[in-house]
């Protein structure tokens, strides 16, 4: 539903909620708090959020007011994924089987599949191929409740590659990261002459169309001291850091991500005590992949240990042809309530306005707010907990982005 000049009025919620306060990261027991409105109304105007509020406080309305019963559905903030894989051609169904089977995933990555296997794929596209990809991809989230989402490149490792994926990422409307640092082509001999390529050939023009840079620090792909390298040459370039970190092993990941004041680290299977007391002590946000985990059958990130530990948490997808072919949010919610042991509560903070801040957007989405974007996830139920309670069911009814209602 597309209005032209009248104001979009949401009326009749059972329940709308949305994370306390007005700040960004929520951590310890802010990221719990959430305010919960009964029988309640949103009324946009245009892009924004005009009012919220309860029925009986529903102000007269003047002017053309288009109106949505929304009667028997909770509204929440429209969901926030901040760590999706998006631009990629093909699938790896076939890796897929095998690794059902008994192969790791690291032993299909070095026999050349993992994601050298989508590599060949994703220069294969075209340009026009991963428009269509994203374009695909973004239409599944959008169903499953996620109203802004980032993606990475990181599939082509090649000049041409690496740039359609962020242009067909901007073009999608998600939020472009330059994840030039994923794996070290096939063309190149090792890690250190494909950097060498990628920040002198692609930076330069990937710093136009990306917001962040991102790195795969781990055994077998990149190591801190390469990391490095590619992250301060990304920074001088204007981008914002994040980084791929402790999925398999801890390599590092975390400390330099502190040193270097990246928004984020994230995966963190593989993280120890130590680790987790340097996050918490830090800004970085530790986004939180159970359906990677999950996927891939490994341990679930310390994500309670982090939280009472103070750390910042955020929570994503990871949506992926190879490790999380997973584009929905409310099904990670789930995972967090049973795997990681978050409360619903937490488990929404953490999928809207923490991983709001992750995107640098915390100040005008995440929350259902006056002055916030009018972004908002109707649910189809009658308690806002079904986002994390109905495992894998069809709990988004429809989602209003932006004040239009899709």
């Amino acid at each position: 539903m597309t209005l032209t000049g009248a104001r979009l009025l949401l009326r009749d919620f059972a329940q709308l909620a949305t994370p306390a306060g007005t700040g960004a990261p929520l951590r310890g027991p802010a990221l719990g708090e959430v305010e919960v409105l009964e029988d309640a109304f949103v009324l946009c105007d245009g892009e924004s959020i005009e009012a919220v509020g309860r029925m009986r406080d529903l102000p007269a309305i003047a002017g053309d007011v288009v109106e949505v019963e929304c009667r028997g559905l909770c509204a929440v903030p429209g969901l926030v994924d901040c760590h999706t894989h998006a631009a990629f051609g093909g699938d790896r169904v076939d890796e897929f089987s095998f690794r059902a089977g008994g192969a790791s995933y690291e032993e299909l990555h070095a026999a050349g599949g993992g994601i050298l296997s989508t590599v060949r794929a994703t220069r294969a596209a075209g340009e026009d191929g991963l428009r269509a990809a994203v374009e695909l991809h973004r239409s599944w989230m959008l169903r499953e409740g996620t109203t802004t989402f980032e993606a990475k490149s990181g599939y082509g490792l090649d000049r041409a590659t690496e740039l359609a994926s962020l242009r067909a990422i901007r073009q999608a409307g998600g939020v472009p990261t330059w994840l030039g640092a994923h794996a070290v082509p096939p063309e190149l001999p090792d890690a250190d002459a494909y950097l060498d390529f990628a920040l002198s050939e692609v930076l330069p023009e990937a710093a136009e169309i990306a917001e962040a840079a991102d790195v795969f620090l781990e055994r077998g792909a990149f190591d801190a001291t390469q990391a490095r390298r590619y992250l301060e040459t990304c920074r001088e370039a204007g981008l914002a850091l994040r980084l791929h970190g402790d999925q398999f092993t801890e390599s590092g990941a975390i400390p330099l991500a502190v040193e270097l004041g990246a928004r984020s680290v994230d995966h963190l299977e593989a993280t120890g005590e130590e680790g987790i007391r340097t996050l918490a002590a830090s800004d970085v946000v530790g986004v939180l992949l159970p359906a990677s985990a999950l996927f891939l059958g490994r341990p679930m990130p310390p994500a309670r240990a982090l939280i009472d530990a103070g750390a910042a948490v955020a929570l994503a997808t990871d949506f992926n042809p190879g490790s999380a072919f997973c584009e929905s949010l409310p099904l990670v919610c789930s995972l967090a309530a049973t795997q990681l042991h978050l409360s619903p509560a937490e488990a929404l903070a953490a999928c809207t306005v923490n991983a709001a801040h992750v995107l640098g957007r915390a100040d005008r989405i995440g929350r259902l707010a006056p002055g916030h974007r009018a972004d908002i996830t109707l649910l189809d139920a009658s308690d806002w907990r079904y986002l994390a309670y109905h495992l894998g069911g069809r709990v988004v009814a429809k989602v209003v982005v932006g004040g239009e209602l899709r």
